[in-house]
Parts: structure tokens; C-alpha cells; sequence
């Protein structure tokens, strides 16, 4: 199970951090302040401002005062609480705590401010760091808790006191919710005193922490220290889609930095023309489509498409401005083609000594898929198409008909005349073999047949 002890000091040394400096997150230097009056002595008769800021886990910081000790950037320290004490490390010391409880509004004299009891010890160290990895698994068993109550929240975090007297639960809810019956359970499972502390879900996130859809650190989590409220007018100034999915950062709600540069964005609108305001022509009344804020250029439409087709013009926000004063006097232009036919004329540029910086080479020539070469199979040759192929030669050749009809006849006698030699021959080779005694061996049923010579010239 991983625990983060960006909080938890070594035991040898209690000025550096458990990793180093070497986190990722840089939780150590969250929110922090570099003090540039360090190294600056104080005038004479001058007594060193005699508050401090600490930090406790996650980033909580709170004055404390010094009770005349030598404290530094770092240093961890056993510090006053509501009951018993806790364990926190110093965040900032000197004249610039002053500069921050100014801007706070945070009066000493007024309110009454805790002070810190003495320099950590390696008892106090060991305590605090043996509650601190306790807390992820009180988590999960409160959340338990929660599901069996049936409550709607969600806890999201837990904070031990630096003795282990108190833990405080915060919790994220829609609504009020009834817990009562869960802080007698969960005072029953841990023997301690019990805090619940509702957070809002951007507090939520800045708690825990995180990376955003821009790939950084989350802002709240990094550097804000106050929650300005973010509406959808906002996006609506900066033409952005009202897309909940987009607009909205791992806390559910919109993210901060449309407010970033709303401001910039306001002053370009201040002038431009309203957006419901629409052109008259001669032509036909046109309406605002879309403009383009920092090139100054806004797209018309004529609200009768179907007569005067749905293309969109483009105007300069000068044009615009005069059209919109020749309407106040009564006056109309002809139509918006006039207007965008000169600003399209205008941008064109004459292209002088053109040299073709590619080379002969087509740009498209990747584009186009190489096809692969099939291998011919070579035939073996067959006596018989041969044969086929000199008489189709032969036929083909009107030179060579009056050979082959000659050789055609000759053919057919031939024939003739070996089918009678044949039948002679057979009749007498069966009286022959009627005058021969029976021979098992030597039966002319069994006996292959030669292949006859006269057969094969006439094929």
C-alpha cells in the first residue's frame, strides 16, 4: 500500500523531506514562498517579527506564534491545538509572515493565535508518522461505514492530529446529510475524538491533486488559493461549445481557466457590433453566423436562403460598422457579394519568380500502393496442343489448304487399307490357337496385347 510521506520527515534529519525532493508532485514546495528578506539583517533596535506559518498535510497552512524561538524554513515543530497538540513543518518565517497576514486579514491582536510549543522531537516524529500511515486504512473503513448508513457522501480524505487525539473526516455532499449515527461508529471502531468537515468538490480536488486535460498539474492543486466562480458566459465570450464533456475539469464543475483570459476577451468584444443585430440589404436582411475576435473578421448570412442561396460572406468589422450606419440613416447597400468581393481581391498576393523548390519529384508519389509483381508459372509443353497448334497453323495458312485436303486423303486410305490387313491377320491367329492344346500359363485371354505399330501411324 502506498502512503505519501512527502510530510513525514526522515528520522535522522528533520530539515529534509522523506524523498528527497525527489517526488513528483513537488508536495513539499505546494503554495510555497521564497523568502527574499532572508539574508537581510534587520535594522537596529529592530526585534524579528514573532509569528510563523506552518504546514499540515495537503497544503493547510495556519500563523502560529514563535514563543521567542529560532525558527527556519523547514524545521518541524510541535505546535498548539484545540486539544492535546499537533505536528506540522514551517512553511515561512520573518517579515514576509507579516506581508501574508496583511493580505489574509488575519489581526493578532484581535483574534486569539496559537503558538508554537517547542522544536519536534524524535518521540514526537515517531508518533505522528505511525498515525499519518494509518489514515488510508481508516478511509476505506469509513467509507464502509458510509455504505452501510446509506448516506449520501463521500469521504475523501482523512487527517490524523500529530498525537492521534482527533481525526478529521472531510467529506464531499450534494446535500445536507445526517451523520450522527456514523461518528458513533466510527468513534466506537477507532477509539478517538471525531471531526466531519464538508469540502466543495473544487476544494476536493485541490486536496488530492491531479493531472489536467492540458497534461500539467492541476492549477488548484498547484498555485490558486481562492475559488472565483466560473459561469457559462464565459465560454459563451470565448465562442467555445457548450460541451459539459470539455468544459468541465476532474471536479465536475468549470474549470478555472476560462476565466484566464475572459478579460482580454471581453475588451475585443467591447467593438464589435451585437450579435442579434442583423445587416439590411437590398437584397435581403443577412444575420451574424460567426466572427473571429482577434483577426476582425465576421461571417453574414441572408435570412432568405432558399432565394438567395446559404453561402456565407465574409466582412471586416469596418465594413460592418458602415453598414450598420447606412442603416441607422435609412439607407441600404446593394448587397454583401459587393463587400466580400473586395476584401477577397485584396488578399490576393502576386506570386513573383516562382521556384519549384521540390524538384521534378511528385509530392503524390507516396500516396499511390505499389502493387506487387505475381511470378509466371512456366508450363511444361504438351505433345498433344503442339499438335493442335501446327494444324491450326496450317489452317490459318490459305497457302497450305490444298496440301491438306492431299494429305487428307492419303490419310484415309491408308487407313483403309490397314484395317483389312488387320482383320486378316486376326483371322489367322485364331485358327492357330483353335489347333493348340489348353495352357494355363499361356492364355491368350490373360496375355497383354502388344501395341500395334499400324495403329500408331495412323494416329
Amino acid at each position: 500500500m502506498k502512503i505519501d510521506t512527502c510530510d513525514i520527515p526522515k528520522q535522522t534529519n528533520t530539515h529534509s523531506c522523506s524523498k528527497s525532493g525527489m517526488c513528483d508532485m513537488q508536495g513539499c514546495h505546494k503554495l510555497s514562498v521564497f523568502d527574499w528578506l532572508n539574508d537581510m539583517p534587520l535594522a537596529s533596535g529592530q526585534s524579528p517579527f514573532q509569528y510563523a506559518e506552518v504546514r499540515f498535510k495537503n497544503a493547510r497552512k495556519e500563523f502560529f506564534a514563535t514563543n521567542n524561538l529560532n525558527l527556519y524554513v523547514g524545521d518541524t515543530v510541535a505546535v498548539e491545538a484545540a486539544s492535546g497538540h499537533d505536528v506540522g513543518m514551517v512553511s515561512m518565517t520573518g517579515e514576509l509572515v507579516r506581508l501574508q497576514m496583511k493580505k489574509k486579514s488575519v489581526d493578532p491582536k484581535k483574534g486569539t493565535i496559537l503558538k508554537i510549543y517547542r522544536k519536534a522531537s524524535q518521540r514526537d516524529i515517531d508518533k505522528w508518522q505511525k498515525y499519518r500511515l494509518r489514515e488510508e486504512k481508516v478511509k476505506h473503513k469509513a467509507r464502509e461505514y458510509v455504505i452501510k448508513h446509506n448516506l449520501k457522501m463521500k469521504i475523501s480524505d482523512v487527517e490524523y492530529q500529530g498525537d492521534g487525539s482527533k481525526a478529521t473526516f472531510y467529506y464531499t455532499a450534494d446535500s445536507r446529510v445526517d451523520f450522527r449515527g456514523l461518528i458513533k461508529d466510527l468513534a466506537r471502531e477507532f477509539s478517538t475524538r471525531i471531526e466531519m468537515r464538508q469540502i466543495g468538490f473544487r476544494q476536493e480536488a485541490a486536496r488530492l491533486g491531479g493531472i489536467g486535460s492540458c497534461g500539467r498539474e492541476l492549477c488548484c492543486s498547484s498555485w490558486m488559493t481562492d475559488f472565483r466562480s466560473v459561469s457559462t458566459s464565459a465560454a459563451k465570450y470565448q465562442q467555445l461549445s457548450l460541451n459539459p464533456q470539455k468544459l468541465a475539469g476532474q471536479c465536475g464543475k468549470l474549470k478555472c481557466c476560462l476565466n484566464f483570459e475572459l478579460d482580454s476577451y471581453v475588451d475585443a468584444l467591447s467593438g464589435f457590433p451585437k450579435s442579434n443585430l442583423q445587416l439590411i440589404t437590398k437584397k435581403g436582411k443577412a444575420k451574424w453566423i460567426k466572427s473571429d475576435i482577434f483577426k476582425g473578421y465576421l461571417w453574414y448570412a441572408y435570412v432568405n436562403y432558399k432565394e438567395n442561396g446559404n453561402t456565407w460572406h465574409r466582412l471586416n468589422l469596418e465594413q460592418v460598422k458602415e453598414i450598420v450606419e447606412m442603416n441607422k440613416r435609412g439607407e441600404n447597400p446593394q448587397s454583401l457579394e459587393e463587400y466580400a468581393t473586395e476584401l477577397s481581391m485584396k488578399e490576393i498576393v502576386p506570386v513573383k519568380n516562382f521556384e519549384n523548390v521540390v524538384g521534378q519529384d511528385n509530392i503524390n508519389r507516396f500516396d499511390e500502393t505499389k502493387r506487387k509483381k505475381r511470378k509466371k508459372r512456366r508450363r511444361k509443353p504438351n505433345q498433344n496442343n503442339q499438335k493442335q497448334t501446327t494444324n491450326n497453323q496450317t489452317k490459318e495458312n490459305p497457302t497450305n489448304k490444298k496440301t491438306n485436303q492431299n494429305n487428307q486423303k492419303q490419310t484415309t486410305h491408308n487407313q483403309i487399307k490397314s484395317k483389312e490387313n488387320s482383320t486378316k491377320k486376326n483371322d489367322a491367329n485364331n485358327k492357330a490357337s483353335q489347333n493348340k492344346p489348353y495352357n494355363k500359363r499361356r492364355n491368350n485371354k490373360n496375355r497383354r496385347k502388344k501395341p500395334n505399330n499400324n495403329n500408331n501411324n495412323e494416329k
